[in-house]
C-alpha cells in the first residue's frame, strides 16, 4: 500500500479548512484516512500561525516512505520539524492566542449644548443699525 502526506479539506463554502492525513493514496481526498497529523486554516489573518504539525508523526510517516503531496511537502519544509519558519511560527501563535485588548477610550468627548432661544436675539443686531463692530453712540452735549 503507497501512503500518501495530504490535505483534506473540510469547512464549509469559502471557509476552508483543512486536515494533513496520511492515506492510501487509492483513497478519495476527503476518504477514509490513516493518521491525522496536522492541520491547515487559511483563514488565520498571520501567515505562519496557520499551520499545526505533530513533529513526531511527521517524521514517522517519512521514515516509512510515505510521500507529500506538493502543498504538504512544503508546509513541512516550513513549520515541520526542522522547518526554517519555526520561531516565526511560535511568534504568531503566541500572538494569535493573547487575549484581545481594546486600547482605552480615554474620557468622554464634551458635547456643544445648543444655545437657548433667550441668547440668540441678544446677539444679533436689529436689521436698521450696522454692524460694522462700532457701538453707535449719542452725540455728547455741549
Amino acid at each position: 500500500m503507497a501512503v500518501k502526506l495530504r490535505m483534506k479539506r473540510l469547512g464549509r463554502k469559502h471557509r476552508s479548512y483543512f486536515r494533513i492525513c496520511a492515506t492510501d493514496s487509492r483513497a478519495p481526498r476527503d476518504g477514509r484516512v490513516i493518521e491525522e497529523i496536522g492541520s491547515y486554516d487559511p483563514m488565520i489573518p498571520l501567515t505562519d500561525a496557520r499551520c499545526t504539525l505533530k513533529h513526531d508523526r511527521v517524521q514517522y510517516w517519512l521514515g516509512v516512505g510515505a510521500t507529500p503531496s506538493d502543498r504538504v511537502s512544503i508546509l513541512i519544509k516550513k513549520y515541520g520539524p526542522a522547518g526554517t519558519h519555526l520561531k516565526e511560527q511560535e511568534a504568531a501563535v503566541a500572538q494569535y492566542k493573547a487575549p484581545k485588548t481594546v486600547p482605552d477610550a480615554g474620557p468622554p468627548a464634551e458635547i456643544a449644548k445648543p444655545k437657548k432661544a433667550e441668547e440668540a436675539p441678544a446677539e444679533s443686531a436689529p436689521a436698521g443699525e450696522s454692524s460694522g463692530g462700532v457701538e453707535a453712540t449719542a452725540p455728547a452735549a455741549e
